[in-house]
């Protein structure tokens, strides 16, 4: 083992967005900055290089867009109603999908903080799109109209974010270590002094005056998930990194601190059944299915399970892997017909898919693999009759097209699947991140122990923060609360090391 190296004043765990944000504001603060990486540098980025990277902040208009695109021409400007995200909306969502669970103090951190946080990125270096392809609709007038949910993405997507955020680091004189998997928090019982290393030549000791962690949850680990999550969830699909295995989480456990959230709870979504084990740098996000509010979901009894259309697709789809997770055999299918196949999102269209196509209902069920054709017959016969025919479609808002009388009951977006030719995909589940973690103090990432205490010299962000999300999430909102939580982390480690 090598002598303690001494020459950082704050070390950084990870090489994600959150990590990336805490070394880029604690180098701002004066601190001498090193970032070890688990993964080799061909795989480094955290979860956040495999996002579709969309930032769920406040902002209060077009201007604010145009402040975080600068690019964007007059005409795009004139062809574009961005709305806008009030903090109350923010919140209201936040909480209404966490159930009111989520940490007030944590809860008011991302959000009255997300505005100025994503201009601090664009200060950074981060640059931003519209996500005109996803989340805006043409309105009769022309014009393009985002909702005020989600509206800008890193450039990029997320592997776009994590290799601006590492150039921008290293032009900072960022030191980054890829192949570094941390071990070990070198603790002396009263603060943490630094940091065990196995590195590919060995192992190291890393000393420095704070240590930030931003090892993501523990999601890749499939005795973890099990222990926690519950049987079955060793079955999942990984989305993301195969090296976020939690730890960053049992380092800090290690020393005596608490934990909180919810251990059993995780952002889970519809995936393509025959997805790799772990995610494929190279499709990214695309294995998502998250066309399903427009459509049906069957399994394999070929009934449907859950309400498709219970609210917009963004409050709902980090959910929807656990739902398919517990159907017989851990499948489903998610139908569609003429009338909305030329809705579907893009990642339908990939060549790597589990899809079937027919002229009929009769032909599609014979191909739906693992399914009872009869009873998937006779549920799109059910599900055709109930429907209130005399609301309109509107997919941009919750229209209210519902059904009535099914045990299960669709309550928005409801459309007859009566059309030729007929699509379905295969879905599985496919785990983000886990929702348990750390224990942190909101404004700084201070870690806690277990009488409630701030652990000298070490600090957490991102998704092995526990407290924020319960049972869901709003989307992108996970970006955003690394970013925000990260750049917080940072700067508090930076004051604490340098002092």
């Amino acid at each position: 083992m090598s002598a303690p190296n001494r020459m950082h004043d704050v070390i950084v765990v990870g090489a994600g967005n959150a990590a990336l944000s805490a070394a880029l504001a604690a180098r701002e603060a004066g601190a001498r900055v090193v970032v070890v990486e688990a993964a080799p540098e061909a795989e480094a980025g955290g979860n956040s290089r495999f996002t579709a990277g969309a930032f769920k902040f406040c902002y209060e208009g077009a201007a604010d867009i145009r402040r975080l695109v600068p690019d964007l021409t007059d005409a795009e400007m004139a062809n574009t109603d961005f709305g806008s995200l009030s903090e109350a909306r923010y919140y209201d969502d936040l909480f209404r999908v966490t159930r009111y669970r989520s940490d007030p103090a944590l809860a008011e951190q991302l959000v009255t903080r997300s505005r100025e946080t994503m201009f601090w990125l664009r200060e950074m270096g981060v640059r931003f799109v519209p996500i005109w392809g996803r989340m805006a609709v043409k309105s009769p007038d022309g014009r393009f109209a985002f909702s005020g949910e989600l509206t800008l993405d890193a450039w990029g997507g997320g592997q776009g974010l994590v290799t601006t955020e590492l150039a921008v680091a290293a032009a900072r004189g960022i030191e980054i270590r890829y192949d570094h998997r941390a071990t070990e928090l070198l603790f002396d019982g009263v603060a943490v002094r630094g940091l065990r290393v196995r590195t590919p030549t060995g192992v190291e000791e890393f000393s420095a005056g704070a240590v930030v962690l931003g090892t993501g949850g523990f999601q890749a680990n499939a005795e973890w998930r099990t222990r926690y999550l519950g049987p079955g969830w060793e079955l999942a699909k990984v989305r993301g990194t195969r090296h976020n295995t939690g730890a960053g989480i049992r380092m800090a456990l290690d020393i005596g601190a608490m934990s909180t959230g919810q251990w059993s709870g995780c952002h889970s979504v519809a995936w393509d059944n025959n997805a790799p084990t772990t995610g494929d740098i190279e499709i990214g996000d695309s294995f998502n299915k998250f066309s399903y509010p427009i459509g049906i979901m069957v399994n394999a009894n070929g009934r449907r399970f859950i309400d498709e259309g219970s609210d917009l697709r963004i409050r709902t789809y980090s959910k929807m892997g656990r739902a398919i997770l517990a159907q017989p055999d851990q499948f489903a299918w998610q139908v569609f017909d003429a009338k909305t196949i030329p809705l579907l999102n893009d990642s339908y269209r990939i060549k790597r898919v589990s899809k079937v196509r027919a002229e009929t209902l009769e032909a599609l069920a014979e191909k739906l693999e693992g399914v009872d054709a009869a009873g998937f017959l006779d549920e799109v016969r059910r599900f055709n009759a109930a429907i209130r025919t005399d609301i309109p479609f509107d997919r941009q808002v919750t229209d209210g097209r519902r059904t009535e009388g099914l045990a299960i009951n669709k309550s928005n977006w409801s459309l007859a699947i009566d059309e030729g030719p007929f699509e379905a995909y295969q879905v599985g589940c496919g785990i983000s991140f886990t929702y348990g973690g750390l224990a942190t103090q909101a404004e700084t990432g201070a870690v806690l122990d277990l009488a409630q205490r701030p652990i000298p010299g070490l600090h957490a962000a991102g998704e092995l923060v526990g407290g924020l999300f319960y049972f869901g999430y709003p989307g992108g909102s996970g970006l955003m609360a690394g970013a925000v939580f990260g750049r917080l982390a940072g700067a508090a480690a930076a004051s604490a090391a340098l002092a």
